[in-house]
C-alpha cells in the first residue's frame, strides 16, 4: 500500500508518544487517530494505537467490540493489569491497539485518590518493554484526568480542527491547555501541527476558516486537508479503517499524506 504514496523511507529511530486531542466532540479526532495509525503502519512503522476515550469509538473502529471482556486502557491505569498482555493485534500489519471498555467511563473518579493520578499513563508506558517506532492516543473530547494522563505521557498533540465557525475559538483554549500542560506537569510536549479536517472546498466558511487558521499558524498547520468522503464516514461501521475500507478514496489518500508530513517532521526534529 506504501508505493502508492511518497513516503520516506529512514526509520524513526526513537519511540514517539502522540496524543490526538481536541476538547470538542465531532472534529474527527478518533477517525484521525485510527487513520493516522494505519497510515503510518502501512509505512512499514510500529504503532500501539491507544484508545483513552471511554466512549471506545477507536476500539470498535478498529474491529473489537466492547461487549467482549478483556483487558484495556482502563485496567492499565489503574495497575490492574500489565501493557504487554492488555495490547492486542490488530487485522493491519504492525498496528496493535490497547482498547477501552465501558469501565473506562468511571475511571476518573477512582483515579482521584491514586498516588501519581496524572502520570499513571506515562509510568506505564515508560515502563513497557514493547518497541513501537509511534504511540497514538485517542483522547477523549474533555480535559479530565484521562486527557492530562495523555499530555503528561506524550511528546506531541496532534490537533484535528474542524472548519467551522467557532474553530479559532476552540484552538485558542486548546492552547492555553497546552501552555499549562508545559508549565505545570509536562515541559516537554510540542504541538505536532493541526490537521484542517472535514474540509468542503465548495462551502465558502470552510475555506474562509482554512485560510484564517493558515494565516495565524503558518506552518503549523499541515498541507493535507481531511475533506468529507463518504468512505470514510462509512469505515467504522464495517470495523475498518478508511484506508482498508477503501485505500483510493480521496479521504484515505489524504491521510496518507498526513502520515506522511507527520513522518517527515519527526525525522526533520531527530536530525537537527
Amino acid at each position: 500500500m506504501s508505493d502508492l504514496f511518497d513516503i520516506p523511507e529512514a526509520p524513526v529511530r526513537n519511540p514517539r508518544i502522540i496524543a490526538v486531542v481536541n476538547q470538542k466532540g465531532g472534529v474527527g479526532k478518533t477517525t484521525t487517530a485510527i487513520n493516522v495509525a494505519t497510515a503510518m503502519a502501512a509505512c512499514q512503522r510500529r504503532v500501539l494505537l491507544v484508545d483513552l476515550d471511554p466512549q471506545g469509538n477507536a476500539s470498535t473502529g478498529m474491529g473489537l467490540s466492547p461487549h467482549i471482556k478483556r483487558n484495556g486502557s482502563y485496567h492499565v491505569l489503574l495497575g490492574l493489569a500489565q501493557l504487554g498482555p492488555s495490547v492486542r493485534p490488530s487485522r493491519i500489519p504492525g498496528l496493535d491497539i490497547l482498547p477501552a471498555s465501558p469501565d473506562l467511563a468511571g475511571v476518573e473518579i477512582e483515579l482521584v485518590n491514586l498516588p501519581e493520578r496524572e502520570y499513571r499513563l506515562r509510568n506505564t508506558l515508560g515502563k513497557s518493554h514493547h518497541s513501537y517506532d509511534y504511540v497514538v492516543i485517542d483522547c477523549p473530547p474533555s480535559m479530565g484526568l484521562l486527557t492530562l494522563n495523555a499530555l503528561t505521557a506524550s511528546q506531541q498533540m496532534l490537533i484535528p480542527l474542524q472548519c467551522e465557525f467557532y474553530a479559532l475559538e476552540g484552538l485558542s483554549h486548546l492552547l492555553n491547555t497546552h501552555a499549562q500542560i508545559r508549565q505545570g506537569f509536562n515541559p516537554n510536549l510540542e504541538i505536532l501541527g493541526i490537521v484542517l479536517t472535514m474540509y468542503d472546498g465548495r462551502n465558502a466558511l470552510c475555506v474562509q476558516v482554512a485560510q484564517d487558521v493558515r494565516s495565524h499558524f503558518g506552518a503549523l498547520v499541515f498541507a493535507n486537508e481531511i475533506p468529507r468522503n463518504v468512505k470514510v464516514s462509512e469505515a467504522p461501521s464495517h470495523g475498518v479503517p478508511a484506508l482498508i475500507y477503501d485505500v483510493r478514496s480521496v479521504g484515505s489518500r489524504s491521510y496518507m499524506g498526513l502520515a506522511s508530513e507527520i513522518i517527515q517532521r519527526n525525522q526533520e526534529k531527530l536530525a537537527s
